[in-house]
């Protein structure tokens, strides 16, 4: 027998249908390309419809948060539920505002007034309270002191105070209705343009049955390695980010399918965000085709396309194996074995295979359309339509097609709560960039950094970091590169490795806290915390932060003349060398686990080994090399003679 609480669920899951069908209705028809004779809606103008989606948002992270209460047998206290319509009238004000405000900055300069001030903070109320009930404190908390800041610059001390002025104009002209900036500005846009369509994908792979049917294939095909899906998450993420160029639309467009493997293997919601946010990450870096960074690259430092891709090779590839290692030490860390053969979850069944066509043809049309030049949006778009025709392969989606329809429901709600954290991500980005904090204090620095390499290159990764917080990866690598690509080639360093150095930062700012786009994409398909998400993100991507240091000081590591590399085969194999046990030390250092769990001072040498192996001086790497080796088989021994302390005797073969 049903409880109320129960009912009252149902009916919200039927409220955020409906809501969420409309939301993923209207965003496909605004990024929907041109086919044939059939005619083009979008896109829609941004004056209404940016508010009008946002609108939906916040029904829909309401809706959510009600439905949540309801199925843990609590009904919505009514204090509560007055408090959620004020938020949802707030919204629906200032929405109007936005519209009334942007027709009027379409034909005539607009004054904003104290009133529209408060209209903007009203938004920001709405888009901070409804993140942090979705998605915690921590980017909530960033979002409100990034407000206060906006608001009170010109009173803080040092490089930190900002130009006077009048506070609520540019409150209001920031936050909430510039079209490039705030609650509902670029930053948001890129959900609409081409995060949306890639998680209303995900959304109808999971309904006609694709993932499911793609992780009992996983677990068959993989269940005698410790990591299993997680190792073909790296794969697939790598392969389709080289191509999209987009960390946040390679991990909406493969994270649906492959997070939920990762979890159901036995891996935490946060590692699980955290590894396909760093795998789509890195795709941006990995041959052939890195996003559109290569062909940009090459232009700028003079040199040919295949330049660029030899020299990113061996960076990427140690990257992405130190991928595979840190899904390999959390596996034994966890004690996950590998499954016995015939072991698994669920049979598999010959409809399993043919379901596995509904996953491979659209992602394959993906990537194929992507290398013709169409849009992501668009690419995913004729992704999702000839899915919706290859769905009726499978019997139960005959049966019924409602189930399409459902599925593209959940793809909206998925949208809306994600846009929340995102809402509140362009508050921050909004801040950053009216007070012109990320330019002063990489020009600042640069200053400071006169005389030492080191110094200039912390400088710069710090403000590659900052000024790539929530900002796609191509403009902030030209914004920073402009700014100390001077300072670095006045070190000596070849431009193709400035380039690469600071090309590989901007790609760590969509995973590095406190604007983590990808992780926070991430997190809202594994259903971890997004700050703890981007965590560990960080931890898993240590190499990604290391890797540029270590071919700075060797430019051999990006093998070619034009990095300033002096090739000899002797030197390279001893690069290779260095490399593989760095990779191994570091690893296992962050993961605290070998053999066996490892002490806070063991993980401790492990990594400061690595980072001598990494050094720019013969002796030092020698001499790390040997004691690396050494303090690996003194643990190996203590493992074998039974000084195993916090083992997990479960482990099995890896």
């Amino acid at each position: 027998m049903s409880t109320p609480s129960m009912t009252l669920a149902n009916r919200l899951q039927y409220a955020l249908w409906v809501v969420g069908g409309l939301l993923a209705l209207v965003g496909l028809i605004n990024v929907l390309p041109s086919y044939g004779f059939l005619p083009r809606l979008g896109p829609f103008e941004l004056q209404w419809f940016r508010p009008f989606f946002f609108t939906l948002c916040v029904i829909i992270g309401i809706l959510y948060l009600w439905r949540e209460q309801a199925l843990i047998n609590s009904v919505p206290s009514t204090p509560r539920i007055l408090f959620d319509l004020t938020l949802i009238a707030l919204t629906v004000y200032s929405s109007i505002r936005y519209f009334q405000v942007a027709q009027i900055m379409e034909m005539s300069i607009m004054f904003f007034t104290t009133w529209d001030g408060l209209t903007a903070l009203m938004a920001v109320l709405v888009a901070t309270v409804i993140c942090w009930r979705l998605w915690g404190a921590p980017i909530a908390i960033i979002g409100l002191i990034a407000v206060l800041y906006l608001g009170t610059g010109e009173y803080w001390p040092g490089v930190l105070q900002t130009a006077g002025g009048n506070a609520m104009d540019r409150l209001a002209a920031n936050l909430w209705f510039g079209s490039d900036n705030g609650v509902v500005g670029s930053i948001f846009a890129v959900i609409l343009s081409t995060v949306l369509p890639f998680i209303i994908l995900g959304g109808i792979l999971e309904g006609c049955g694709a993932g499911s049917s793609m992780i009992r294939i996983s677990f068959a095909l993989m269940q005698r390695f410790r990591g299993g899906p997680a190792y073909a998450a790296i794969m697939a993420s790598g392969m389709f980010g080289t191509v999209s160029g987009s960390a946040v639309a390679n991990v909406v467009g493969t994270g649906v399918v492959t997070i939920p493997m990762i979890r159901k293997r036995g891996f935490s919601g946060d590692f699980a965000g955290g590894l396909e946010s760093s795998a789509s990450a890195g795709g941006q870096i990995l041959p052939p085709i890195m996003g559109a960074a290569a062909l940009v690259m090459a232009d700028y430092v003079g040199v040919s396309y295949l330049t660029v891709i030899v020299a990113v090779m061996i960076p990427a590839i140690a990257y992405y194996a130190s991928l595979f290692l840190a899904v390999y030490f959390e596996a034994k860390k966890l004690g996950l074995n590998a499954e016995p053969e015939g072991d698994l979850p669920e049979p598999i069944e010959r409809q399993d295979w043919i379901n596995l066509l509904l996953l491979l043809a659209p992602l394959g049309t993906i990537v194929w359309l992507l290398i013709e030049g169409l849009s992501p949006a668009g690419a995913s778009i004729s992704a999702i339509l000839l899915l919706l025709v290859l769905s009726f392969l499978n019997p139960a989606v005959r049966r019924q097609p409602l189930l399409l329809l459902t599925s593209l429901a959940d793809g909206g709600v998925t949208v809306g709560r994600l846009s929340m954290a995102i809402a509140v991500v362009g508050i921050i980005v909004a801040t950053l960039a009216a007070t012109g904090i990320p330019t002063t204090f990489a020009v600042l620095l640069s200053n400071a950094s006169d005389y030492s390499l080191l110094a200039a290159l912390l400088i710069t990764a710090l403000g590659c970091i900052v000024l790539g917080m929530g900002m796609p990866t191509l403009p902030a690598y030209i914004a920073i590169i402009s700014v100390m690509g001077p300072t670095l080639q006045a070190f000596g360093m070849e431009l193709l490795t400035a380039h690469m150095f600071v090309f590989f930062f901007g790609v760590a700012s969509v995973i590095t806290p406190p604007v983590a786009i990808a992780a926070y994409a991430a997190a809202s398909i594994s259903g971890g915390k997004p700050m703890a998400t981007a965590i560990a993100s960080t931890r898993i991507s240590a190499v990604l932060f290391l890797i540029p240091f270590a071919f700075a000081y060797n430019p051999l590591m990006l093998t070619t003349a034009a990095a300033g590399a002096d090739f000899s085969l002797g030197a390279y194999a001893w690069l290779i060398a260095q490399l593989v046990l760095a990779l191994y030390l570091i690893t296992s250092s962050l993961a605290r686990f070998d053999r066996r769990v490892l002490t806070l001072p063991d993980s401790g040498v492990r990594f400061a080994l690595a980072l001598g192996l990494l050094s720019p001086y013969l002796m030092v790497s020698i001499v790390c090399l040997g004691l690396g080796l050494l303090h690996l088989v003194v643990h190996a021994i203590r493992h074998q003679t039974g000084h195993r302390p916090n083992a997990n005797p479960q482990l099995a073969k890896g």
